[in-house]
């Protein structure tokens, strides 16, 4: 635990020289906060703009982050380095996902208090939060190691992330569409956020979908940790 900790103070610092990085955590909680507040529109569901940002950040920022972190520091070969100093693959894989995971849910509470969740209702939207998050790590994961340089790693990542991000709010607007979201992760993770506090039960499906989603990623992330490696 003392080089993952090592790892993610790293980045904690890394973070504060490379604004890039910073608004990617900031950009979906802050623009909800601006929307919820400038645009008040006849028959719009509330809290609308914080649902929709929510899915949002789910589907970008910690695939995207996840991503750019791993196949810029292979390119670079900071990751070489790392490993010639004792510090095994495991350790830098709990260390950058703890950071990760760390600052997307600091927007998650951002969202959560939007929504002015309490009590049960807090926790319930968080732990929602932090399965999609879990899910686009492992994705972004899979995409940085399996990368060989960064420029591949996003042209690979954005359009996944795109699909993610955007799919559930489009599914909103086209029936057709809607179909093909059914499969997404996002979607039913914005499902299950629209539940909390409305007293409706989340359907089977909404559940199966995600943890098939995270065994895939899960099952996808170890292929190509054995396939290439960090090195």
């Amino acid at each position: 635990m003392k080089n993952s900790i090592i790892i993610f103070k790293k980045q904690i610092k890394d973070t504060g020289k490379n604004v890039a990085l910073l608004i990617q955590f900031i950009m979906f909680p802050l623009m909800a906060v601006i929307m919820e507040n400038a645009i008040q529109l006849d028959n719009m569901p509330e809290h609308f703009f914080a649902g929709l940002f929510a899915v949002m950040h789910i589907g970008m920022a910690p695939l995207n982050v996840t991503t750019a972190i791993i196949s810029e520091e292979k390119e670079k070969n900071t990751l070489r380095m790392l490993l010639f100093a004792n510090i095994k693959p495991t350790e830098y894989l709990i260390g950058i996902g703890g950071y990760v995971f760390s600052a997307c849910m600091v927007g998650t509470v951002i969202f959560d208090i939007l929504f002015g969740h309490r009590g049960k209702e807090f926790i319930i939207f968080l732990l929602i939060m932090a399965a999609g998050i879990l899910v686009s790590m492992l994705l972004g994961a899979v995409i940085g190691i399996w990368s060989k340089s960064q420029i591949a790693a996003t042209t690979i990542s954005t359009p996944v992330m795109m699909v993610f991000a955007f799919l559930p709010m489009i599914a909103m607007f086209n029936d057709t569409i809607a179909k093909v979201a059914d499969i997404a992760y996002s979607q039913h993770i914005q499902i299950l956020l629209n539940s909390v506090g409305t007293g409706t039960t989340p359907e089977p499906k909404n559940l199966i979908v995600i943890a098939v989603s995270m065994a895939i990623a899960a099952g996808g992330f170890i292929f190509a940790y054995r396939k290439c490696g960090l090195a």
